[in-house]
């Protein structure tokens, strides 16, 4: 099932993966993966072991997922920033056996194979040159394939913004699913090179930059880490046609470009992860001449919910129309379905959402109900079914009884021309309950005062969604993928 993701649209002679000035054709990648899943088996990896899988962005990732996945093994991606006691806790949480490791991840943490596996009590398995070796020597003629496309393929640990993070259980048939309704939504051939530069450890990365090209038969071009420079020069030179990024991505790339460079080869830029400011995305599209459309997903959803149509009405703002084969509602507290331009809670249904959390049936409760994925971010519709994110239902600030939306206030300070980048939160306030803060990134070599915004946002914004506070900071915290944590911001 996913393991052979790539023979649905299989030319053997087609690239498969560049990475590094090396080119892998399908038929390579075929049998790499089916050398990987032989291995592994012999090593012990099938049935439902859970194996952990930290390594960077490269053609070694895909093999090993893919050769763990093949075998009906569940596969568990690792953030890379994450510190010892968190491996520790998914090691534990997801009850794996194993853990494959790129070398340079075992460099990085400072650990031998054998103290880590004495630590983790778990079999490590390093992708060094002995495994390689190994690898190469084997000679496959049938591996059987994995034909469950109900059975659980990926554990995807969630942020954990609100307590201890949580494994979304994800299906065969959740990620092929979102692989094919992405292939839709971006009118994929087999034509396209897509790039990918976001985390493969992260479903926005894994399924759209990865699952979703192989699915589709195009090629995907890795780069290891965000660059902006080696991002530009591979745009250029790489003939890459579809590139997928977050917000932050756009916002240091508008900066490196500095208004001089365009992408002519490039037929669609991706945004997800994240809200995409109106003022970025104006920018990225007057400036820089990129083709951005905006889209929306979230991990228990394998990620893909929505996207702006191609051949369609793209709407700034607006996070599109649902994907192919998937259902989106606006509901109130009380479930019941919400008209045009009111704000409630987005729910979505489809076959791309996930079984559940692992062991955490509270939580799977909440989450899912009569087959619903509630995603727990405040949301409206306009009349032709355009979806709108308003903000995350946990970030919604009540100051004085009134509702502010933080984006709404984040995207008229993204409009003031000294302004990088900007997160708004709600502070304890004693008499209004809560108070609006922003913190601010100024662009280089841009000085300014919280009066100068102040008096700017105040011909814009209602007075009680005026930031009681202002805090200039050189950067803001985010995550691996490029989203900002709010939640830092309120410590």
């Amino acid at each position: 099932m996913l393991g052979n993701i790539y023979k649905k649209e299989y030319n053997p002679d087609s690239i498969a993966i560049k990475f590094k000035g090396n080119s892998i054709t399908y038929e390579q990648l075929d049998k790499t993966v089916s050398q990987y899943s032989s291995l592994l088996l012999k090593l012990g990896v099938k049935g439902e072991e859970r194996v952990l899988l930290s390594c960077p962005n490269s053609p070694e990732f895909i093999f090993s997922y893919l050769g763990v996945v093949k075998n009906g093994a569940i596969i568990v991606p690792v953030n890379l920033q994450l510190t010892m006691d968190e491996i520790t806790y998914l090691v534990n949480d997801s009850g794996a056996s194993f853990m494959i490791m790129h070398p340079t991840i075992l460099q990085t943490i400072k650990h031998s194979k054998e103290s880590l596996q004495e630590l983790l009590n778990i079999k490590i398995i390093v992708l060094n040159q002995e495994f390689q070796r190994t690898i190469s020597e084997i000679s496959v003629e049938v591996v059987e394939d994995f034909t469950d496309e109900n059975a659980v393929s990926t554990f995807l640990y969630t942020s954990g913004t609100t307590g201890k993070p949580k494994a979304a259980m994800l299906t065969h048939k959740n990620l092929v699913t979102n692989a094919e309704q992405s292939r839709i939504a971006f009118g994929g051939t087999v034509n396209d090179n897509y790039f990918c530069v976001l985390p493969m450890f992260h479903v926005f990365g894994f399924t759209v930059c990865v699952l979703n090209p192989l699915w589709s038969g195009a090629t995907v071009t890795i780069l290891e880490k965000f660059h902006p420079k080696e991002v530009i020069e591979s745009l250029l030179n790489d003939e890459v046609t579809v590139f997928a990024g977050v917000p932050t991505m756009y916002v240091l790339l508008l900066e490196a470009c500095k208004n001089t460079v365009t992408f002519p080869k490039l037929r669609l830029a991706i945004s997800g992860g994240a809200a995409l400011p109106v003022e970025v995305l104006r920018q990225a599209k007057d400036i820089l001449k990129l083709p951005v459309v905006e889209g929306y997903g979230l991990t228990e959803a394998s990620p893909v919910v929505s996207f702006n149509p191609l051949d369609g009405i793209q709407k700034a703002g607006s996070i599109g129309l649902p994907l192919s084969g998937v259902e989106c509602k606006i509901v109130d507290d009380s479930d019941m379905e919400l008209p045009a331009g009111d704000v409630g809670e987005l729910i979505t249904l489809g076959d791309n959402v996930m079984l559940g959390y692992f062991k955490k049936e509270k939580e799977t409760e909440e989450a899912l109900k009569n087959g619903w994925l509630y995603t727990g971010d405040l949301a409206k519709k306009d009349e032709d079914g355009y979806i709108y994110i308003v903000d995350r239902k946990k970030d919604l600030i009540i100051a004085g009884g009134l509702n502010v939306y933080p984006r709404e206030v984040e995207e008229v300070i993204y409009q003031y021309s000294k302004v990088k980048e900007a997160a708004v939160v709600g502070i304890t306030d004693k008499l209004r309950g809560e108070s609006v803060k922003a913190f601010i990134v100024l662009k280089d070599n841009e000085e300014c005062t919280s009066k100068e915004v102040l008096g700017y946002l105040k011909e814009h914004l209602a007075g009680y969604k005026i930031p009681r506070k202002i805090e200039f900071v050189s950067e803001l915290p985010k995550n691996s993928s490029g989203k900002i944590l709010k939640r830092m911001l309120k410590m």
